[in-house]
C-alpha cells in the first residue's frame, strides 16, 4: 500500500537526518584517530657510574634530544666512560660536543686528557680544571642543541672553583652539583669555609625551582643518611633512609624541594638543629654540621 504524501516526506526527512548523523560522526571519528598528540622532548640524562665500592662517581652524559647534540659531565675515569661515548658516537645516537667540570679535583677533571685524545672538545670547567678552554661567569649561559638552556652557578666551598651547572629543557629542570651538594649531604669544605657553603647551598641552589631534579658528583646518600638520623628526626629523612636502602642510586631522583626537606645542611634555621648543635645563626650552624660529619 502506497505512502500518504506526508508519511512520504517525513521518512525521506528521517532517512536524511539518519544520513547526515552518520556522516558527522564518522568525520569526527576520523579526526580523533588520525590525530597525533603533541610529543613533548625532554632532554635525556644517562648516568655511567665510576669506581663503583670505592669513589662512587658518577659521569653523567647529556643529550638534546631533538639535535643529538650530548656534553659529558666529570669524566674522570675514561676506561669507564670512553665505551660510552664510543658505541653512541659510533651508531650516530649522539654528536658530543663538549666536556664539563664541576670542579678540578681529579676524581672530577682527571679524565680530561685522556678523553681529548679521543674527542677533539671544548672543555668548560672551573679555571683550575685540566686544559680547561673556557670558565663561564656566575649566571652566564650556554645552550646544547635546540633546546637545552644551562646556567653557570658559582658555589665555592670544596674547591674555590666549584660550578654547579642548571640545565633548562622545556618544563625538565636539573641540576649537577660536584661535591658542593650530594642527596642528603654536601662537600667537605676542602678551599672554603661556612659562610661560602651556607650561601652556595641556602642561597645558589636553595633559590632554583623546587621540581629541579639533583644529580650530584657521588653515590653517598646511604652515608647522608645516617648522619641525618642522628642529628633530626622527620618524616622526609625517614623517606630518604627507606629509598637509599631499597635502592642503589640515588642521583635523579630527589629535587631541591626534597632537599629541603630532608637535607640537614639546608635545613640550618631549623630550630630543633639549632639547639642540638647550640649555633645561632645559620653559619654556626653550618660550621657545627660539618664539624660534626666530618667525625662520624
Amino acid at each position: 500500500m502506497p505512502l500518504a504524501p506526508s508519511h512520504f516526506l517525513l521518512s525521506c526527512f528521517l532517512m536524511s537526518l539518519l544520513a547526515y548523523t552518520i556522516k558527522q560522526s564518522a568525520s569526527r571519528f576520523s579526526a580523533r584517530t588520525i590525530t597525533k598528540p603533541l610529543i613533548s622532548r625532554a632532554m635525556h640524562i644517562q648516568s655511567i657510574p665510576m669506581w663503583e665500592g670505592t669513589g662512587n662517581n658518577y659521569a653523567y652524559l647529556v643529550t638534546d634530544d631533538k639535535s643529538k647534540e650530548s656534553v659529558i659531565i666529570d669524566p674522570a675515569n675514561p676506561p669507564e666512560v670512553l665505551p660510552v661515548l664510543k658505541e653512541q658516537t659510533e651508531s650516530g645516537a649522539i654528536k658530543l660536543s663538549k666536556i664539563i667540570n664541576t670542579h678540578h679535583h681529579h676524581d672530577h677533571a682527571g679524565g680530561n686528557s685522556e678523553i681529548l685524545k679521543h674527542y677533539k672538545l671544548p672543555i668548560i670547567g672551573g679555571k683550575d680544571c685540566t686544559q680547561v678552554t673556557t670558565t663561564p661567569s656566575h649566571k652566564s649561559q650556554f645552550t646544547i642543541g635546540e633546546s637545552i638552556k644551562v646556567t653557570a652557578l658559582h658555589t665555592p666551598c670544596h674547591t674555590q672553583d666549584s660550578i654547579c651547572f642548571y640545565f633548562e629543557d622545556g618544563s625538565e629542570r636539573a641540576v649537577f652539583t660536584g661535591d658542593t651538594l650530594f642527596i642528603g649531604g654536601c662537600g667537605r669544605f676542602f678551599e672554603g669555609n661556612a659562610t661560602e657553603m651556607n650561601k652556595a647551598l641556602n642561597e645558589v641552589l636553595a633559590s632554583l625551582p623546587d621540581d629541579t631534579k639533583v644529580y650530584p658528583g657521588h653515590e653517598y646518600t646511604k652515608g647522608n643518611v645516617k648522619f641525618a638520623k642522628k642529628v633530626l628526626d622527620n618524616e622526609a629523612i625517614r623517606k630518604l633512609d627507606e629509598f637509599s636502602q631499597a635502592n642503589k642510586e640515588t642521583q635523579g631522583k630527589f629535587t631541591i624541594g626534597d632537599e629541603k626537606q630532608h637535607n640537614v645542611f639546608m635545613r640550618v634555621n631549623d630550630p630543633d638543629i639549632q639547639s642540638l648543635t647550640g649555633g645561632k645563626d645559620a653559619v654556626e650552624v653550618m660550621k657545627a654540621l660539618r664539624e660534626m660529619k666530618d667525625r662520624s
